[in-house]
C-alpha cells in the first residue's frame, strides 16, 4: 500500500511538469510577445532540471561520520565531521541531512546538532562539522542518519537512511593526587610504613605448587625440576602493598563524585606501581582482580564511565558477603557518602580477619559532618579503620589528612 502511495505522489509531480511545459509554450505561442516567450525560456531550464533531478541515484552517495577520538571527558567539545562524496558532477541543489540519535542520547538535555542545510552545486564532495557540548559521563552511539535532497521548485523530494554506527565513551574527570602512605601491617606489630611501592619478597621461609596470579620471579626452578611441576617460592606472610578498592553506587546527588574520586584514587595509585582491584555494588556487582599497569586502569576507567547508580544491595551486605572470596591479605579502600554503625563494625571486622581498612566520605563542600558521624569517625579510627571525610572539589585533601569540619 505504501508503495502505490509513493509511486501516485511521483507519478503526480511528472504529470504537474508535464502539463507546465506545454501550457507555458502554448500560452507563449497564442498569446505572443516578449513576457511569454521570457517566462517559457525561464522554466524551461528548471522544469528540465526537475525531470532529470528525478531520477538521480541517492543510492550512490557515499556518507562518511567521522570523530576524532572514540573517548572524551566530561566537559569535552565533541566534534562531529559528516563527509559526502556524490558519484558524479550532476548538480544537486542542497543535501538535508538529519541526525537520528540512538536513545541514550536523544534522554540528554544538552545542546546538539539535529539537522543542517547544506548548498553544494556542482561540488562532488563536501563535509561540514558541528560540536555537542557538555555530555554527561556514559557511552553513546550514533545509529544512523538522513539525508533529503530536493529540486529549486520544490516538486521532487527525495530522502535515504544511511545507517552508520559510531560508538564514543565519555569519561569522568579524574586528577594525579600526591600518594600518602596508608597503614602497613605484619602479622606481628603494627608500623608505618614509607615503603608502599614495593613487595618484600626477601624473606622466603619454603615452597608451595605454582598458583594463578604468581608473578614469574618466584619460581623456583630448582624445586620445579625436581618434582617435574612449577613451584614457586613462599615468602612469610606479610601484609601486601595491594589495594582493593570498594565503591559505593548509592544514588544520591554526589555519585558523580564518587566517581571521579574513584577514577582520580585508580590512577593514581597505579601510576605509582602499586597493583588494584575494584568491586562495585550496582545492579551488576562487577567486580575487576588485583592487577596492575596502564591496561588494567583503562579497563577500570570504561567500567567506571558506564556506571550507574543502580545498587540493589547495600555496601554493608556487600562488605560482608562478597569480600570473604579474597584470599590474600590486602588494604582494603572504601568510597562512599555516608557512615553507619553496621558499615563501620564490618569494616572493623574485615580489618582484623584480613588487612588494614580505609573509609574515604564524600562529602559536599559546604556540608558540616553531624556529631554523629564525628562519633562514627572516632569509634572507627579507635579500631583501626582509617576514616577520612573528603570534600567535594578537593580530592587532594583525602592523601593529606582529609577535613572533618
Amino acid at each position: 500500500m505504501k508503495i502505490k502511495l509513493r509511486f501516485l505522489k511521483k507519478a503526480r509531480k511528472y504529470l504537474l511538469l508535464y502539463v507546465l511545459l506545454p501550457i507555458l509554450f502554448l500560452n507563449a505561442l497564442f498569446q505572443g510577445g516578449f513576457v511569454s516567450w521570457f517566462l517559457f525560456y525561464s522554466f524551461l531550464p528548471f522544469i528540465l532540471y526537475c525531470v532529470a533531478f528525478s531520477f538521480y541515484p541517492l543510492e550512490n552517495l557515499k556518507v562518511t561520520r567521522e570523530l576524532p577520538e572514540n573517548g572524551f571527558k566530561v566537559g569535552d567539545p565533541i566534534k562531529v565531521i559528516l563527509t559526502m562524496k556524490k558519484s558524479n558532477f550532476f548538480p544537486v541543489f542542497y543535501f538535508l541531512i538529519v541526525e537520528n540519535y540512538s536513545n541514550s542520547l536523544q534522554t540528554t538535555n544538552q545542546q546538539k546538532f539535529t539537522k543542517e542545510l547544506i548548498l553544494t552545486g556542482f561540488k562532488k564532495e563536501c563535509s561540514f562539522n558541528y560540536l555537542i557540548y557538555k555530555l554527561p559521563r556514559g557511552e553513546y552511539i550514533f545509529n544512523s542518519l538522513t539525508i533529503k535532497v530536493g529540486d529549486p521548485l520544490g516538486i521532487f523530494e527525495s530522502k535515504i537512511k544511511f545507517n552508520i554506527i559510531n560508538r564514543f565513551v565519555v569519561y569522568p574527570q579524574y586528577s594525579e593526587y600526591y600518594y600518602h602512605s596508608l597503614e602497613h601491617q605484619n602479622n606481628q606489630a603494627s608500623t608505618v610504613s614509607i615503603h608502599h611501592f614495593q613487595r618484600d619478597i626477601s624473606m622466603a621461609v619454603g615452597i608451595r605448587e605454582y598458583q594463578s596470579g604468581d608473578r614469574f620471579s618466584w619460581i623456583n626452578w630448582k624445586a620445579s625440576a625436581k618434582r617435574n611441576e612449577m613451584m614457586t617460592k613462599e615468602f612469610e606472610e606479610l601484609q601486601s602493598n595491594d589495594l582493593f578498592v570498594i565503591m559505593d553506587c548509592a544514588q544520591n546527588n554526589l555519585f558523580e563524585s564518587i566517581v571521579s574520586f574513584t577514577a582520580s584514587f585508580l590512577h593514581t595509585v597505579l601510576k605509582k606501581g602499586i597493583q588494584v582491584g575494584l568491586l562495585t555494588n550496582n545492579k551488576k556487582l562487577d567486580s575487576f582482580p588485583i592487577r596492575g599497569g596502564e591496561g588494567h586502569f583503562q579497563k577500570l576507567y570504561y567500567h567506571l564511565a558506564k556506571i550507574e547508580a543502580n545498587n540493589t544491595s547495600s555496601i554493608e551486605m556487600v562488605l560482608e558477603k562478597e569480600l570473604r572470596f579474597i584470599q590474600q591479605s590486602v588494604s582494603y579502600i572504601l568510597i562512599t557518602t555516608r557512615l553507619s554503625k553496621n558499615l563501620v563494625e564490618k569494616a572493623s571486622f574485615i580489618k582484623n580477619r584480613k588487612g588494614s581498612f580505609t573509609i574515604f566520605v564524600i562529602k559536599e563542600e559546604s556540608m558540616v559532618v553531624s556529631e554523629s558521624e564525628k562519633s562514627l569517625i572516632s569509634i572507627a579510627n579507635a579500631h583501626g579503620v582509617r576514616t577520612i571525610i573528603v570534600r567535594e572539589g578537593n580530592f587532594n585533601a583525602a592523601f593529606t589528612g582529609g577535613d572533618i569540619r
